[in-house]
């Protein structure tokens, strides 16, 4: 009898379309690429695009799909742990569990693997591209996990007004996301003065900050 050896020129096809599409969406942009661009340095056939994802925006998608959906799943489940932990004690989250639950993967991401900081990159041209074809996906995929943590810091601070408790959500993950960005780059920072911060000390300094922030009175 044959034994039938695994596929796995199909999967590996697709994770270089993947890899290759990550880097110049993130470092080009969008429009700006073309799927020859993405297939040449992939050393992969024009039409693979077309077999594996259909079209140059499917293919997007599933760049973000790749990377958001895992890393979804971790905040949630972190999450929805907070909030069975608060029900079964009878009291409230605590705003800061709350924070670091969506915080701290999204933080150790950059570290991941590699990619990581083009899809890092990808994710900020969603926010300043003129365009809203990477923006609409990006939030599509993003926006049950905020709701997830806008109702979990609702149920922590309700004696908040929810437009107020939206917008330092916002300036919450806005220091969040400058954070992401601006870690490792010390182009702005004073002659001869280092960040010297890893993940860890990232996080020790910025949990407690958005902290405050969400629960000033």
């Amino acid at each position: 009898m044959k034994v039938k050896k695994p596929k796995t020129r199909q999967k590996d096809t697709k994770q270089l379309i993947l890899d290759s599409a990550e880097r110049f969406f993130a470092r080009e942009g969008f429009h700006v690429t073309s799927l020859r661009a993405i297939t040449g340095a992939a050393g992969v056939n024009l039409a693979a695009v077309n077999y594996h994802f259909g079209s140059k925006e499917a293919l997007l998608e599933a760049v973000f799909e790749r990377r958001l959906i895992p890393l979804n799943q971790v905040r949630r489940d972190k999450l929805e742990q907070i909030r069975d932990e608060a029900v079964e004690k009878g009291k409230r989250p605590s705003t800061k569990k709350v924070l670091q639950a969506f915080i701290e993967p999204t933080l150790r991401f950059k570290e991941s693997e590699p990619g990581a900081e083009d899809f890092i990159a990808l994710v900020g041209r969603s926010f300043t591209d003129p365009d809203d074809t990477v923006r609409k996906i990006f939030f599509r995929l993003i926006g049950p996990i905020f709701e997830l943590l806008f109702e979990t810091l609702r149920d922590a601070l309700p004696e908040l007004p929810e437009n107020l408790l939206y917008w330092r959500l916002h300036f919450a993950l806005g220091a969040l996301a400058h954070t992401m960005h601006m870690s490792g780059c010390d182009k702005f920072l004073p002659v001869g003065f280092s960040d010297g911060c890893g993940t860890e000390s990232l996080l020790s300094m910025l949990i407690p900050f958005v902290t405050a922030g969400m629960e000033a009175t």
